[in-house]
């Protein structure tokens, strides 16, 4: 058994299998896996916000849909991983709070999971597998050794993806 590599809101990881890697904390956020089966290695993005053209703040791009997606695509690159092995599970982006009217925070999770699709939709990258949405938080534990999603919800039951 490996390591367990924690990626933190905002941030992304790589690891490679007997590793895994995970994140907490996915209410709104979405977090997005990318790995290559043959390889078994992979990638964890924790996406806080849909786009990084609306904030002057850039110092994290890896909070953002647009830019996150992107860096960890970049750095699999990096590694050798080629476009067309990539795959990619994901879950988060609930409603975590009621807002009266028609509010940009009663939704941002709804924009964070159509941000990332259009992101992974840009790469070509198929989504295999996805628990998102809803009005609950989410822990995932991505196992790149058997491309298993582990996803564990408050008040609900655990599921594999």
């Amino acid at each position: 058994m490996g390591n367990l590599i924690k990626v933190g809101i905002g941030e992304f990881k790589i690891c490679k299998a007997p590793d895994t890697i995970a994140t907490i904390g996915l209410g709104s956020c979405v977090g997005v896996v990318l790995y290559d089966a043959d390889k078994k290695i992979a990638g964890l993005v924790h996406i806080m916000l849909p786009d990084s053209t609306k904030i002057n703040d850039k110092t994290k791009l890896a909070k953002f849909a647009d830019t996150g997606v992107a860096l960890l695509v970049e750095e699999l690159y990096k590694l050798g991983i080629r476009r067309e092995h990539l795959k990619a599970k994901i879950a988060g982006g609930a409603k975590m709070f009621s807002f009266s009217g028609n509010t940009s925070f009663g939704n941002v999770g709804e924009k964070n999971i159509l941000a990332v699709k259009t992101m992974l939709n840009k790469y070509d990258i198929p989504i295999l597998a996805e628990d998102i949405g809803l009005n609950y938080g989410r822990t995932i534990v991505f196992n790149p050794d058997n491309c298993k999603l582990l996803v564990k919800s408050a008040g609900n039951t655990t599921i594999y993806l």
